[in-house]
This record gives structure tokens, sequence and C-alpha cells, in this order.
């Protein structure tokens, strides 16, 4: 078995919001000290909706790097690098898309979503098309044992799945499998090897879950075994043949999606999102200048929170005894809007203080940042060359 391992990226699309903080950097922050992680700035990507104009793209690239960092991204912890940076994306994409059914593109739900929804966009490209290929060959390729993703990409997930399921079975047919596989057994020695035949039979035959768990350990364990032995005796004991990329798993998010200024999704293209590393004063304007419930014209007027922008954020930010202060004083209109607003305001400030501070050395020193991002891809691409050299010598094309 492969080890676990984190893969996910973003498109520099533009300048990062807090509504990226809270929809998925918090999640990428707390899963980087927990298992290995690898966080890649998708430039290709952004050029399936941006080829006519890429001027931005690098310029977007590393100030969502510098967001990056500055949120709590650690590169101690986590690899940080460029899609582009790491050609066998590019490779992994091209040799997929020979075996990958048409069909299976144009079925992904958010395909024809994008379609409709960016009908100023000329998306009659490949690259649109292809897009959830791409993304599966950034994930296949480091064989990650899981994407974290909201519920609008799992569809995605589900379809990596598929392309590394349809691979395994297309390439993953290692000529005297079974015969070499035998042999693995032998090295586990004869009293594992005895329980392993049987822990088979037991999965096989009678389909007892517990069987394979068991055997799944008891490999693990088997400190003699190479990996390769490993891995064919993984695929022996499931009945499959060799593993080349491996079927990531969905890892839900739990982040918060954070409400616009308007009470729709925080999105530059809306005129609704708070930067990042937007300046105090900024902030403290938008906020301020934020739409209330209708209901409230004058400041003796009741209101209903439910039907205020600003108590999606409430729910957001502050403390349950705010809330009740909130509720209490705008359905009796006990205070006003302005009030209402200014815990907001001082949440939002204090979660952004950190983040200025951070910044701040890599702004002054951007050398800094190449040198993370330099360090990264040369982490990730000795990942990806490690499996396009099993993919071509699965296909056939190692030429050896």
């Amino acid at each position: 078995m492969y080890p676990d391992r984190v893969v996910s990226g973003m498109r520099p699309t533009g300048a990062m919001h807090l509504g990226h903080y809270h929809g998925a950097l918090k999640s990428w922050i707390t899963m980087q000290s927990e298992q290995p992680c690898l966080f890649f700035v998708a430039d290709w990507h952004a050029l399936t909706t941006h080829y006519d104009d890429p001027s931005i793209i690098v310029k977007s690239s590393w100030d969502m790097i510098v967001d990056w960092l500055a949120a709590g991204i650690d590169p101690s912890q986590a690899t940080i690098f460029i899609q582009s940076r790491v050609p066998e994306h590019a490779e992994l994409h091209l040799l997929l898309s020979m075996a990958t059914p048409l069909g299976w593109l144009e079925r992904v739900p958010t395909y024809k979503d994008q379609i409709e929804n960016l009908a100023n966009r000329d998306l009659s490209t490949y690259g649109f098309l292809g897009y959830p290929l791409l993304q599966a060959a950034d994930v296949l390729i480091y064989r990650a044992s899981e994407v974290p993703v909201g519920e609008d990409q799992v569809p995605h997930i589900e379809m990596m799945r598929e392309i590394a399921r349809r691979f395994n079975h297309l390439y993953g047919k290692e000529k005297g499998f079974e015969e070499k596989a035998l042999d693995a057994v032998k090295k586990l020695g004869s009293k594992r090897a005895k329980l392993y035949m049987e822990l088979r039979t037991g999965y096989q035959q009678d389909g007892h879950d517990e069987a394979l768990e068991q055997a799944r350990a008891m490999l693990n364990d088997a400190g003699s075994l190479s990996n390769i032995d490993r891995e064919r005796l993984f695929g022996y004991l499931e009945g499959s043949r060799k593993l080349i990329l491996v079927e990531p798993q969905v890892k839900l998010s739990t982040s918060s999606r954070l409400p616009g200024l308007d009470g729709r999704k925080m999105s530059k293209s809306y005129a609704n999102a708070i930067g990042l590393r937007e300046d105090p004063e900024t902030v403290t304007k938008k906020i301020r200048t934020m739409p209330t419930d209708p209901a409230r014209v004058r400041r003796t007027d009741p209101g209903d929170p439910r039907k205020c922008p600003v108590w999606q954020l409430h729910e957001v930010y502050t403390s349950e005894a705010v809330k009740d202060w909130v509720v209490k004083g705008c359905t009796s209109a006990g205070i006003g809007c302005i009030e209402c607003k200014q815990p907001v305001i001082d949440e939002v400030l204090a979660e952004q203080q950190p983040m200025h501070e951070r910044a701040q050395q890599y702004l002054d020193d951007p050398s800094l940042v190449r040198a993370i991002v330099a360090d990264g891809c040369d982490v990730a691409r000795k990942l990806a060359q490690e499996t396009m050299r099993d993919v071509r010598e699965a296909m056939g094309l190692d030429y050896t």
C-alpha cells in the first residue's frame, strides 16, 4: 500500500478573500499537521477559462502563495508547488486521455453548469472539456489517498476513481503476476504464509471483510517484504492485479462557507468579497456599509436578523452571547445596525491581523517565496517521476 497523502490545489484567477480561507484554507492548515500534504497552484487550470488573457496568471500565482503562507500554510509541514513546474502532470493527462471515454467528460455536472454560468466566454475547447481529466492527473500522479473538497466537487473525485480503476484494469497486468505473488508469499515465512492463504480464501470465497482487514494488517507489519512484493500480495489478496494508480477517497471539507457582503456566496465576480489581506480601513468601511434588513428603515424600526446579511457573518464570527445580544437588540430596535456590525468588524480584523504579520516577511523579501516553491517543486517532481516511471512501464513505453 502507498502512504497516506493529501493533494489539493487552487486556480490563480485573482486575489484571495476570506471565503477562500473559511472554505478551504482552514481545513488545509489542520490537515498539514496530521499527514503529508501537497498544495499546488493550478496555473494550467486557470487557462481553461482564461486562455485568451493569461497575463494575470503568474502575478496571481505568486500573490496566492503569499496568501497561503499568510493564512498559516507552513512550508516545513506541507509541500507547496506550481502545477506547470511539474511537467509530469501534463504527460499523465495525455496518457489518461487516450483511454478515457468522451462520455465521462461530458457527464461531469460542473461542465454544463459552467457553460451556462460563463456564457460570455468561449468554452468550446478541449482544455475546458478535459479539465476534470487534468484534475485527475493532478491527484493520481501523487497516488493521493484523500482529496479535500466540497459537496459540489464529489463527482470529480468519483471520476478520478473510475479513471484510476480503468487504468489499472487495462494496464495492471504484470507478466507472470501469479507466480511472482506466490514467490512473495513464501517470503512471509511458513506460519505467516499459511495464515495469508487462509485469510485470502476467507475473503475471496466467503466474502469475510474481517479476513481482508486482518491480512492487510499482517502485510503492513511484514518488514521483510520489499514494496513491490507487498504490493503484489495486496493485489493477490483482493483478486486484482498490480496497483499502479491509487483510487483517492473524498475528504469532505468541514470548513464554514462564508457569505459575501450582500448575503450571496463570497466571490470577486459579485464584488462582495473581503480580501484576505485587505487593509483595516477598507474592511471596516465595507462591513459598515453592508445592506441590512430592509424593514429597518429608521433606527426605531424593529428588524429580523434572519433577513439580514450581517447576521450571516455573526453566525461565523461572533460568540453565542453576542448573537443573543444581536437578536434581542435587533427585534426590539434596542440597537442600531451600526452597533450590530461592530462586533463583526472587530472579529474580522482580529482574524486578519496575524495574516498581515505573516505576509510581511514575504512581501519584504520575495526570494523567500521563490525558494519555498523551488523546494516544493523538487519534492513534487520526484514523487511524480516515480509514478510516471511505473505508468510508462505498465503501458510498455519504458523502452528499456
